[in-house]
């Protein structure tokens, strides 16, 4: 099956793991957590773990920041990232021209607390406003919303400008910025862990949350230049929306495993060609099982290749990255997606990142590596 594949241009992220890619690909090869700080002082006086972006230091009151400040913390954290991207962005406004670029940007609390006195009041089409308002991407800008599957859903988002020929290159990506107001709501869900969180782990406790934005420059084409190297594509985008509970993930994992059944589908691959999956995994106790079951559905089970026998051992590598970055919600898709990118870049290859959100909104995203 010939499935169009979109290319990856370059990267650009700030996390707790780093202020670039070469940063970040360091300190994610040692499992490096010294970017997850400890917060004292709210949740009822308990203690909770944060990844602040590197370079981005708490509020010293921990408190929102100062409203009367001319860019928002997200949009400052847009900024950091977007600058390690904006020659490839000019290079393709140069070529197509400014219109002809679009943004899509995923985000979950935007500016909370940043914009408005009230807390309620959300502008979420701000950080897509923001990327058009200060690159050369003039094209169609948009956000999408979706809680923790927000920017994962930006890339199906973001393929369908270019397939449709609105756009010839696309920003793509997410950013959510440190909020007192979701802390708290997840404290109140008794979501947090009081330790670094442990995906996967038999004695998780739940999550760590994290700020961050990361941005890639897609497009259909590979520029001549990068000819004769290891390049990394968007292969195929899987979604689906079970809608099982507005803040439990469906304990079945149907939903879940649909939407990577979708991208491998889309992507024109069976679960033998990925190399590893960069899980959702989040640490908290439903959601990975949820997604154990999910994954070991899709890619347990396998005959071996000698011998002939089946086996229920997963034979596929499987992480999650959360522990190192805290689950930075709408930025999470594409945080985990650049991580993915900069594994890939290493070799050629195939991989799955998963995204599962609140209200059953979960996508799967395939990426290929290959000698172009």
């Amino acid at each position: 099956m010939a499935c169009e594949r979109y290319f990856l241009q370059a990267a650009g992220i700030v996390s707790a793991l780093g202020v670039n890619t070469v940063e970040t690909a360091a300190r994610l090869s040692q499992g490096d957590v010294s970017g997850m700080k400890k917060l004292s002082g709210l949740c009822d006086g308990d203690e909770t773990y944060f990844g602040f972006a590197s370079g981005f230091p708490a509020p010293c009151t921990l408190e929102a920041e100062n409203p009367q400040r001319e860019t928002p913390r997200v949009g400052r954290l847009l900024d950091a990232a977007l600058a390690q991207i904006s020659a490839e962005i000019d290079e393709a406004a140069g070529i197509f021209g400014e219109d002809r670029v679009g943004s899509v940007i995923g985000t979950s609390n935007s500016t909370m607390e940043e914009f408005t006195d009230d807390p309620v009041v959300i502008d979420m089409s701000y950080p897509a406003r923001h990327v058009r308002e200060v690159s050369r991407a003039k094209g169609p800008s948009f956000a999408v919303s979706t809680a923790c599957s927000s920017s994962a859903k930006a890339f199906a988002a973001a393929r369908r400008l270019i397939s449709s020929g609105r756009c010839d290159a696309v920003v793509v990506g997410g950013a959510d910025a440190y909020t007192r107001t979701v802390i708290e709501g997840f404290h109140s869900l008794e979501a947090l862990s009081s330790g670094l969180s442990k995906p996967m782990s038999p004695d998780r406790d739940g999550i760590n949350l994290g700020e961050a934005a990361a941005v890639f420059l897609m497009r259909r084409d590979v520029p001549g230049r990068f000819k004769g190297g290891n390049c990394v594509f968007l292969a195929g985008v899987g979604e689906s929306s079970d809608a099982y509970h507005l803040t439990a993930p469906d304990p079945s994992g149907r939903g879940a495993e649909e939407a990577m059944r979708r991208a491998l589908a889309d992507a024109g691959l069976s679960p033998r060609d990925i190399d590893f999956i960069n899980l959702h995994g989040t640490g908290t106790r439903y959601n990975d099982s949820m997604e154990c079951d999910a994954v070991m559905r899709v890619f347990g089970r396998r005959e071996a290749e000698e011998g002939g026998f089946l086996t229920d051992a997963l034979a596929v590598r499987a992480f999650s990255t959360k522990r190192m970055t805290g689950h930075t919600l709408g930025a999470a898709g594409a945080v985990e997606a650049v991580l993915t990118w900069l594994e890939l870049g290493r070799k050629p290859g195939a991989a799955l990142s998963n995204s599962f959100a609140f209200g059953g909104s979960n996508a799967s995203l395939a990426f290929v590596s290959a000698v172009v």
